[in-house]
């Protein structure tokens, strides 16, 4: 945790905030903090700066904060993820956050299995656990907008082509197709398969919707390896 991020419902009076549960198990048992400390805040959806220990108990500590600074650049990326199983999940919306992604689409593929949209994972508040993991250790305070989208013709034939006006679009796919090296620092959006890759249909609807089908090199590569290389490039290319 680089970043301690609080809510509205963690303000106690003006410019205090009380932190209980795992952040503050965080402050005390990994950070060690004692009254007088400084350390990094940020207000969830707002400004950052830093808050100093005013008090502390069994239960929670108080801090006095301060908050002026903005948040680092969001990157200018629209990833649409075929659904993963949860455990990889969880994961991917870790570094999402992490990177700075704006949106996250999540779809249905002819290889999603059907259980996987029954996992809890995909309640708001579950995404938002992860999610805000991501923010905490990128010290970020924005989190980014996650959609889902159980049916996939639907997706890539009414919304995919809105997505994809006016930016540079790809589907990252296995196959002869140019190696993905991105040189537009304009928004994007980056479409990635399930494991196994997209169905040939389901790589035409993409390519009608205007993305360019694109491959990540010649090795195979997990679903959160693919993202991870992908949006990083993006990333790179705007130094951010």
């Amino acid at each position: 945790m680089n970043l301690l991020i609080f809510t509205e419902q963690d303000v106690c009076g003006e410019h205090r905030i009380r932190i209980s549960g795992r952040r503050f198990d965080h402050l005390m048992k990994t950070l060690r903090v004692k009254v007088g400390d400084q350390i990094r805040v940020g207000e969830l959806g707002g400004l950052c700066g830093s808050g100093t220990i005013e008090h502390i108990t069994q239960d929670y500590a108080e801090l006095a904060v301060s908050v002026q600074q903005p948040p680092p650049p969001k990157l200018p990326t629209t990833l649409v993820l075929a659904l993963p199983r949860p455990k990889m999940l969880r994961r991917i919306l870790r570094a999402c956050a992490e990177y700075g992604v704006s949106d996250i689409h999540l779809i249905n593929s002819y290889k999603v299995e059907k259980s996987f949209w029954q996992t809890p994972l995909l309640n708001q508040p579950s995404l938002e656990t992860y999610l805000l993991q991501g923010l905490e250790q990128a010290s970020d305070t924005l989190l980014p907008s996650v959609s889902l989208h159980q049916r996939f013709k639907p997706f890539a034939e009414d919304l995919l082509p809105t997505l994809c006006e006016g930016k540079s679009a790809v589907v990252a796919h296995p196959g002869d197709y140019p190696v993905y090296a991105p040189t537009s620092e304009n928004p994007s959006v980056l479409v990635i398969g399930p494991e196994g890759g997209f169905i040939p249909y389901e790589v035409e609807l993409c390519q009608a919707a205007g993305c360019e089908a694109v491959s990540l090199g010649p090795r195979v590569l997990r679903v959160e390896s693919a993202v991870a290389a992908a949006i990083g490039a993006q990333a790179i290319l705007l130094k951010r």
